[in-house]
């Protein structure tokens, strides 16, 4: 595993400096620890680590708050860290944007596994996020190609076949990708 940078968020000090030490010794590098919620969001968009490990209970803002906002913006995969193991907390936390969860007491040999997963979840998560919007670009683009295909058979009485030729010919005369072509039929009500 390469050397992260990674965020602390937890109150308690010596349970804080415990965790810094164990991830300094799995050779990772802590940049920045916070005692309470607002830091460790604050910090979190100022440093955008590769990995935040959260406290759940901590003053002013509770690290499933902390955790939703991070994973709202996309920053990097977050850790959860709590001395409480009830479900619903773990559920929370997951629908919150938790890619893993650690419950206190832990040692090293906890931290390393859940590292590993939270990443590969955040990836997947990316890689999704990816597939998503290239999927909705094609599907936009289809609409606007299906639509304008509608105003050539109507306007010059083609079947749909030769109204996509035309859009292709078009498309390649100009120079312009298929949605542009579509897109300044549409915006004209035909081609000009």
């Amino acid at each position: 595993m390469s050397r992260l940078r990674i965020l602390i968020a937890e109150d308690e000090a010596i349970i804080r400096l415990d965790l810094k030490e164990m991830l300094i010794e799995l050779e990772h590098e802590v940049v920045g620890e916070a005692w309470d919620g607002e830091m460790a969001l604050e910090l979190a968009e100022e440093l955008t680590p590769d990995l935040a490990i959260l406290d759940i209970k901590m003053p002013k803002m509770n690290g499933i708050e902390v955790a939703k906002t991070i994973a709202d913006k996309g920053i990097c995969p977050v850790i959860m860290l709590t001395a409480y193991s009830q479900k619903a907390l773990v559920d929370e936390a997951i629908k919150a944007g938790a890619m893993a969860y650690l419950v206190k007491p832990f040692d090293k040999s906890d931290i390393l596994p859940a590292i590993e997963v939270a990443r590969g979840r955040f990836q997947e998560m990316k890689q999704l996020e990816v597939q998503v919007k290239n999927l909705e670009e094609r599907l936009e683009v289809r609409r606007l190609v299906e639509r304008a295909k509608g105003v050539l058979m109507k306007e010059q009485g083609l079947d749909e076949a030769s109204a996509f030729r035309q859009l292709q010919k078009w498309s390649m005369d100009k120079q312009l990708t298929l949605k542009a072509v579509a897109q300044e039929i549409l915006d004209a009500g035909g081609f000009k």
